[in-house]
């Protein structure tokens, strides 16, 4: 795919966008003639962050889950072309059994209210034609034991999709991307030999036979903010894993 100049001369907001996915299309965007903009809580990773991007990045420390201070970001930015939201911790598995509802809650509001208030405060600055594109999951639609939690975040996500999509045409495009089990810093929680063991079980079930790369699902953000005609879809980067 060659994205070459195909996002030359526009801006772009990557609420997110300093590690894993966010940081990977942050980059491939940059290569693609952007002016990107991180955004994350966290100073330290902002910071980093701007340090593996182009000169021309710009980086800002926010509260994703406040949204006075996601508002003030995009006021003191301005209009952009193109908004791609990527926040979010790693989820836990959550059996009904278990069920901790603060918890619950807790992983609701940066996934989602998170995304629901960065939209709010970005539809204002979006130029006509421009996008937002949000990060879903296979959760909802492929759903494990103890997955209920993060499969109706996912769900969510995908819905929420769905109808900005409708209320924001013809003006701005919405899609998401979905992408599947990714070798990403995400995984680093897990001790390394249980997280080598995931890998290993996702490339051996899913039909492509590898696990993704933040590089593959980075291709998907930037065909969502490039392409013209689609919006209110989830493209799936997960190398087939709904097959299996």
């Amino acid at each position: 795919m060659d994205i070459s100049n195909s996002l030359a001369g526009t801006g772009i907001v990557l609420l997110g966008g300093t590690s894993g996915v966010g940081l990977a299309t942050a980059r491939l965007a940059a290569d693609a003639g952007a002016q990107v903009t991180v955004v994350s809580s966290r100073r330290s990773s902002v910071d980093k962050a701007l340090a593996e991007l182009p000169a021309s990045a710009r980086g800002v420390a926010a509260n994703l889950t406040d949204p006075a201070a996601v508002a003030a970001v995009f006021d003191e930015l301005g209009t952009v072309d193109h908004v791609v939201f990527t926040a979010g911790e790693p989820l836990s598995l959550m059996s009904v059994e278990d069920l901790d509802l603060d918890g619950a809650r807790a992983f609701f509001e940066l996934r989602y209210f998170g995304a629901l208030a960065a939209v709010h405060a970005a539809v204002p600055h979006v130029r006509d034609g421009g996008s937002i594109t949000l990060t879903t999951g296979s959760a909802a639609a492929r759903p494990a034991p103890g997955w209920a939690v993060a499969a109706s975040i996912v769900g969510a996500v995908d819905a929420l999709t769905r109808a900005l999509a409708v209320e924001l045409a013809p003006r701005i495009r919405v899609n998401a991307v979905s992408p599947g089990v990714l070798r990403s810093p995400m995984w680093d929680v897990l001790p390394p030999a249980d997280r080598d063991a995931l890998y290993a079980a996702e490339a051996g079930s899913v039909p492509l036979g590898r696990v993704g790369e933040v590089e593959d699902a980075a291709l998907a953000y930037v065909y969502c903010m490039t392409q013209r005609f689609a919006t209110g879809t989830v493209t799936a980067v997960d190398g087939g894993a709904l097959l299996a």
